[in-house]
């Protein structure tokens, strides 16, 4: 059998290894897939792991031979489930690697929203504090966490994490989450949440549903002090309206580590504003959490071929 990697840097950039998926056979490894090569670098594959590559229905339906589609993620949009079905395809993704590195990422975001602390580095270095008049300073106003209320959208594994996280700082914890009864925790609609919270989380899955529910309607109920932060999907976000909105500071700032298209383009209305932060969506990439992500690949194409499939996302 043929085991095709079409997309493994980001995964592993030389500090983990894929020798051992060369148990399952012939394991045919790229950096990186263009698009228009996806269907000839995989119509021999037994098995594609694949990380953002799309695998379409032509390359599906191209692959004879192909058993499973295994996600080197927790988002499987980038597979055409449907095509697979019909084929008889596995599709598998991995489910639980990244809470800790996520919910950390998204504490990190926030705290150089309130506390500076890269600009204020940046001042000490560029020599501020040396021509200081006083012993301390601030270039922008520092915010306490304590007693502010934290709105998260979406209650997973990663929200739950965030929320406990939350409630360590003294913050109060909101939530909304779709179509799921959450005992235990304040729930209510989206319009309330964004207009209730200091800051809102956004940790939910894409889906045709909520494609770019952060409008401009919603930002308008947002407190002109408040945060908006994204660790989960850029396609949540109307980024021309969000871009409108700190432009006009119907809220305070956004942080981002997920935008619509990535890499983006020059052309990205959020990139370059002076309050938005932007990170390069590595929030899932810490060491941990790749060595986790690599392990369950492994024990999802092990499991397929044992006749025993688990995290399949197309039963």
């Amino acid at each position: 059998m043929q085991i095709v990697i079409t997309d493994g840097y980001t995964l592993n950039p030389g500090d983990l290894s894929w020798e051992p998926f060369e148990k399952f056979g012939d394991l045919k490894y790229y950096d990186r897939t263009p698009v228009s090569d996806v269907t000839e670098r995989c119509k021999e594959a037994t098995v594609i792991i694949t990380n953002k590559t799309p695998i379409t229905s032509q390359t599906i339906n191209s692959a004879p031979g192909l058993k499973l589609i295994s996600v080197s993620a927790t988002g499987y949009n980038i597979v055409d489930i449907n095509a697979a079905k019909e084929n008889g395809i596995f599709v598998c993704n991995v489910p639980e690697y990244g809470t800790d590195s996520v919910a950390q990422h998204t504490f990190a975001l926030l705290l150089e929203l309130t506390n500076k602390v890269g600009r204020h580095a940046q001042s000490v270095k560029d020599g501020d504090w040396v021509r200081s008049a006083d012993w301390s300073y601030v270039k922008e106003p520092i915010v306490e966490l304590s007693g502010k209320t934290i709105g998260i959208v979406g209650f997973g594994r990663i929200g739950r994490k965030v929320a406990e996280i939350a409630k360590a700082f003294g913050m109060n914890v909101i939530i909304h989450n779709k179509n799921k009864q959450t005992p235990g925790a304040t729930s209510m609609a989206l319009h309330e949440l964004f207009s209730q919270s200091d800051v809102v989380s956004l940790h939910c899955p894409l889906n045709e549903e909520n494609t770019g529910f952060v409008n401009s309607l919603l930002l308008s109920m947002m407190k002109p002090t408040a945060f908006l932060i994204n660790t989960s999907r850029g396609l949540l976000i109307n980024e021309h309206d969000l871009s409108d909105a700190l432009q006009r500071n119907v809220l305070a700032a956004a942080a981002l580590d997920v935008l619509s298209q990535e890499p983006p383009l020059g052309s990205n209305p959020l990139v370059g504003l002076q309050n938005c932060i932007i990170t390069p969506h590595n929030a899932w990439i810490s060491y941990e959490a790749r060595k986790r992500l690599m392990l369950t690949t492994f024990e999802n194409i092990e499991a397929v071929m044992c006749g025993k499939p688990v995290n399949v996302v197309n039963p």
